[in-house]
């Protein structure tokens, strides 16, 4: 990776990191961000992915600065962007799954399937009300409203990795309800 003119060495820039050197911290980013960029990008190859991503790591190093030993910075970087990476991919085949779902839900044609259709719904929009406030509003600025991560972060005043989490939390117990349709229904019906 590039050093961009500091005289520093990683080890001596990590060690005024952890005396909370804003300036050392600056110099990791300037040093590291666009190779972090380039590794992102290479798998994810979307821009606001890959920003989450490096945005994410560098918030990592900074939050953890007085807890964490790391032997070689570079190799922390190139680890942390990796684990980020399999995260994003992971949360990606999620929003994939549920989408298929949604949308197989919502192909029924005939009248008995338009009516378990209409339950399923029912089952789901109960669901989402009884979501904490927080959780709920996120799940429905996301889905009703389309809004990103970034966006319904601005808009709530939370950081995105609340966002984040509340949103997961949204699907884990809609994919539970899911999961629990055919005892679900069984019940609704008789």
């Amino acid at each position: 990776m590039q050093n961009s003119g500091s005289y520093y060495t990683d080890e001596e820039l990590l060690r005024l990191l952890s005396e909370n050197d804003k300036a050392a911290f600056a110099e990791i980013y300037h040093r590291y961000w666009e190779v972090l960029l380039g590794m992102a990008y290479n798998r994810l190859k979307n821009r606001q992915s890959v920003e989450d991503v490096v945005h994410d790591v560098f918030a990592g190093i900074w939050i953890n600065r007085n807890r964490q030993e790391i032997g070689s910075l570079r190799n922390y970087l190139a680890t942390a962007v990796k684990y980020r990476i399999l995260k994003e991919v992971k949360k990606a085949a999620l929003a994939r799954q549920y989408s298929r779902t949604l949308s197989a839900m919502q192909s029924f044609s005939d009248l008995d399937a338009a009516l378990d259709h209409k339950v399923i719904l029912t089952l789901l929009h109960k669901e989402v009300e009884v979501l904490p406030e927080k959780c709920k509003l996120v799940f429905r600025y996301s889905r009703e409203q389309g809004l990103t991560i970034r966006e319904i972060a601005q808009k709530m005043h939370i950081s995105p990795k609340t966002v984040e989490n509340q949103l997961n939390k949204a699907l884990r117990r809609l994919r539970l309800t899911l999961k629990n349709l055919p005892f679900l229904l069984f019940f609704f019906f008789y």
